[in-house]
């Protein structure tokens, strides 16, 4: 027999799913942009990078330099090829030496924020944009999709070509471009998402108090996802479905009508 699912044991649904992969994704390329972020925005909030992102990234910048040097060492192994040895001034090592210098400017910043809290109005605000970008057009969402992972893409792009940055480096920002642009794609969609579904409780208000009146039609009940409801139910069994929506359409809850 199949076990049936008791009211303790209700199934992950679609949309708790969806959140969790979500945030995974979020999470992932923090880890690779927090280098970068902090260049891009140096007054960032004290909440803004979490502990443990924070700790894989400083992980993966110590990981990037060895990786780097091994795989040049095991390049000049190749018998019969000789590979030119890379051109520029700052290659992975260097940006990572810079993580961790920054890392202690900025933990001195921020354990002030900490003690002083009052010097802080939102410590979650991952702070103003660079100056250059107060002179881009568009909405501040704009800048952090897309003007802000472009202009780090334009410099993985052309420093190598002046013999500033080598390919390793170089190579590190243009992945981590990528993965900012995604990462502040998924922020606005948590927040989209967020105000989406204040909208839809708002909207569906109405319907829910024509419901109870016993006033509502097909077309109203569609657009909540359900189907007719039968007019000769009784007056309390009316008003358990409609709180029962309510509930459904309430912010904490995870049903989708």
């Amino acid at each position: 027999m199949t076990p049936q699912a008791t009211p303790q044991q209700s199934p992950m649904d679609i949309n708790h799913l969806q959140n969790g992969m979500i945030n995974l994704v979020y999470n992932f390329c923090s880890i690779f942009t927090t280098p970068v972020e902090m260049a891009l925005r140096p007054f960032y909030g004290s909440r803004y990078f979490p502990p443990v992102i924070h700790f894989f990234s400083a992980v993966l910048m110590i990981l990037l330099p060895v990786l780097s040097s091994l795989a040049e060492g095991f390049s000049h192994m190749v018998p019969f090829l000789r590979f030119q040895q890379a051109m520029g001034l700052y290659g992975i090592g260097s940006l990572s030496r810079w993580f961790f210098l920054g890392s202690f400017i900025h933990g001195v910043r921020i354990w002030r924020r900490m003690i002083h809290m009052e010097k802080e109005q939102h410590s979650l605000y991952e702070g103003p944009p660079l100056p250059i970008f107060r002179l881009m057009p568009g909405s501040f969402w704009l800048v952090r999709i897309v003007w802000e992972p472009l202009f780090v893409f334009i410099l993985a792009l052309e420093l190598p070509n002046f013999f500033i940055l080598q390919p390793s480096a170089a190579h590190y920002l243009e992945f981590a471009a990528a993965m900012l642009a995604m990462k502040q794609y998924v922020r606005w969609y948590m927040q989209w998402q967020f105000l989406r579904g204040l909208m839809d409780m708002r909207n569906a208000g109405p319907i829910i108090a024509k419901i109870v009146d016993n006033t509502a039609t097909e077309d109203e009940l569609a657009t909540i996802h359900l189907a007719s409801i039968p007019k000769d139910i009784p007056d309390d069994l009316r008003r358990d479905t409609a709180s029962h929506i309510a509930r459904a359409f309430s912010p904490g809850s995870k049903n989708d009508f």
